[in-house]
């Protein structure tokens, strides 16, 4: 009788990747093959990556060449590479990224974009009671330092039925927890209701943005943007967009057709920007009756008040809430191509901790991004004193690939610098909170 053989999934990065990769285990069950205990007993491993930061990308490429020498001993095992770093590559039309990893991984015998491991696998969960829980793939934000909408693409919603039946079908099984991922979970269900390609037209700025400016001294000078007034820009306010094309959505009387429910409407910049469906969605998973539901991740700029009331109505919703405030200067808000000031953030802040009295704030912080200054770095430094954040994810920028302040910014600020910026952003919010525990 042939002998079954055994894989192994490495996983790097975001909880998304590790929801991936139950998903890929599955296929790969569904193929006869074993989970092996070891990376060394495995003769199918596949690498799920991230390209967040350049750190991650190393760890890939010391994982490889390590799998390298194994490989060199025992000649039949195959190494296959996914994700984000896969990602990348099938967008980059020129072929050059994909080439590269080729080059240095010389050891891979297949780059596997995750695409091809779609929903229809339900996933081999590794914990009986928590469950990771996929409603949107992609991003549309753009934001200039991020990497995420060139790894994953645009931002697709999953159909609102699948994602309450799998719901449902956990709970049946006895999960008390669930998570539900995207990149933005504020939007989902944009694209449902106007249609994939429609959604970015209510988001793009108006005319001269990053993605066409020439100059990188121009890109990264703040009073680029003094002069762009967005409110009173030319971008059509939803209630003017034709939608006679909107794949769900009529343009004579709004009715949502897949659902019971009309979307919500975010109002941002002075106009109805964003349709979305996250509130409806949210509270029909919360009175499933699990005993804990959480969300990840949100963007500041799309949290609604319909929103907050869903949290703060539902008990069993988390009340750990991350929101990535990436910078409290405004100037740097801006380049990084976020759509708020530190003034609105605050402002959210205080009107989710009116509403959830009870609600602890986790984020996201960059630090040495792009033409920071001292004085740019002291605006973060006093809004998180000022909103005293549970935690925060202090990261060092690092420039990526295919993204916006690669092209057209300077990566200016001295690793040291940033390295001294990082020790006071932990020092401040995260130390404290150690030694509590």
């Amino acid at each position: 009788m042939k002998k079954s053989q055994k894989y192994f999934i490495k996983t790097f990065g975001c909880q998304q990747n590790v929801a991936d990769s139950e998903r890929i285990s599955t296929e790969l069950e569904g193929r006869g093959m074993k989970k092996a205990k070891t990376v060394e007993s495995a003769d199918y491993i596949v690498i799920n990556t991230c390209m967040v930061r350049q750190s991650a990308e190393n760890r890939v490429y010391g994982l490889v060449n390590n799998l390298s020498k194994i490989k060199n001993l025992k000649s039949k095992i195959k190494i296959i590479v996914t994700g984000c770093m896969v990602g990348v590559a099938n967008r980059d039309k020129t072929g050059k990224f994909l080439k590269r990893l080729k080059d240095i991984m010389p050891a891979v015998d297949e780059f596997m974009p995750i695409e091809e491991v779609g929903f229809d696998h339900v996933p081999l969960r590794t914990d009986s009671k928590s469950a990771w829980v996929p409603i949107s793939n992609g991003c549309n934000n753009f934001c200039t330092f991020c990497i995420v909408p060139f790894t994953r693409g645009r931002e697709i919603s999953r159909p609102y039925e699948d994602i309450i039946n799998e719901c449902s079908e956990l709970k049946q099984k006895g999960y008390e927890n669930v998570t539900l991922l995207g990149m933005n979970v504020n939007s989902y269900g944009a694209d449902l209701i106007l249609g994939e390609k429609n959604v970015q037209v209510m988001r793009d700025l108006p005319g001269k943005d990053y993605f066409s400016i020439n100059s990188k001294h121009e890109a990264q000078n703040p009073k680029q943007y003094q002069n762009t007034n967005i409110q009173n820009s030319k971008q059509q306010p939803f209630e003017n967009l034709n939608l006679e094309n909107s794949d769900l959505f009529g343009a004579s009387d709004f009715e949502f057709r897949i659902s019971k429910y009309k979307p919500i409407f975010v109002k941002h910049l002075g106009r109805m920007r964003i349709p979305t469906l996250f509130p409806y969605l949210l509270e029909d998973v919360a009175k499933l009756g699990f005993k804990n539901v959480n969300f990840i991740s949100s963007n500041p700029w799309d949290f609604s008040d319909e929103l907050i009331d869903v949290i703060a109505q539902n008990k069993n919703i988390s009340r750990a809430l991350h929101i990535a405030v990436q910078s409290g200067d405004d100037n740097m808000l801006k380049r990084m191509n976020r759509w708020y000031t530190a003034a609105e953030f605050v402002k959210l802040v205080a009107n989710l901790k009116s509403k959830i009295p009870d609600l602890k704030i986790t984020t996201d912080i960059i630090v040495g991004f792009c033409g920071e200054t001292d004085a740019e770095f002291e605006n973060t430094v006093k809004l998180c004193k000022q909103i005293n954040f549970d935690w925060a994810y202090v990261n060092i920028y690092s420039s990526r690939p295919m993204t916006a302040a690669t092209k057209v910014m300077i990566d200016d600020v001295p690793f040291k610098v940033k390295k001294k910026r990082w020790e006071i952003l932990d020092a401040l919010i995260n130390k404290p909170k150690l030694k509590k525990r």
